[in-house]
């Protein structure tokens, strides 16, 4: 998932001095984190005037298989609360569940349905190994958000693309990039989805 953030360096400090995640790239215009497997649960800190807003986005959780003395609630800042869930985990530090206001609950986990992701219960749904759990909530409008988008591995973009057009779902953009091709589409609240494709040619270290 990625966030729009004022102060990235700090914010780059607390996850990886309270959390533990490592600086998998750093650029100029944002930070790329993750634990030991650099494809899985990355969080990317975009510049960004502030202050941020939260809007929609109430709480990330990330699954560790145990907590080594870190506290299970961090404040990474800017209104970022960040959970540490412990559970079994083939990769340390993935992503375990995002929590978001929903205005309508029942109608954002259609929404969400529609978007590829799996009912699993009141107000959650899943994709993968991780999940969202939608908590009643006024999402608001901001002008200035902190959740930029959320993000998902796919095979192909292609076939997510003429889905959503067929579905007459809401297309942002689509990003043809040296290692991924990617296809942001907005989801219920406007919180914007990313599926993203690895090219042949993807690597991270």
């Amino acid at each position: 998932m990625a966030l729009w953030v004022a102060d990235r360096d700090a914010m780059t400090a607390r996850a990886t001095e309270l959390v533990g995640l490592r600086v998998i790239e750093q650029a100029d215009r944002f930070t790329l984190l993750g634990g030991d497997d650099a494809r899985r649960g990355k969080l990317t800190l975009f510049d960004a005037e502030g202050p941020r807003e939260r809007g929609a986005l109430r709480r990330i959780a990330l699954r560790v298989t145990s907590l080594d003395g870190r506290e299970p609630v961090l404040d990474l800042g800017e209104g970022l609360e960040l959970q540490l869930v412990e559970a079994e985990t083939d990769s340390e530090l993935d992503l375990d569940h995002v929590v978001l206001a929903a205005s309508d609950v029942a109608a954002a986990v259609r929404g969400w349905e529609e978007l590829g992701f799996t009912p699993a219960g009141d107000g959650r749904v899943e994709v993968g190994s991780a999940y969202v759990e939608l908590v009643p909530g006024d999402p608001g409008e901001p002008a200035q958000p902190l959740l930029n988008h959320l993000g998902v591995l796919v095979e192909s973009v292609e076939e997510h693309q003429a889905e959503a057009e067929e579905l007459g779902i809401e297309i942002d953009d689509v990003v043809d990039a040296p290692n991924t091709i990617a296809l942001f589409v907005w989801g219920p609240d406007r919180v914007k989805l990313e599926y993203v494709e690895h090219k042949p040619s993807f690597s991270l270290t």
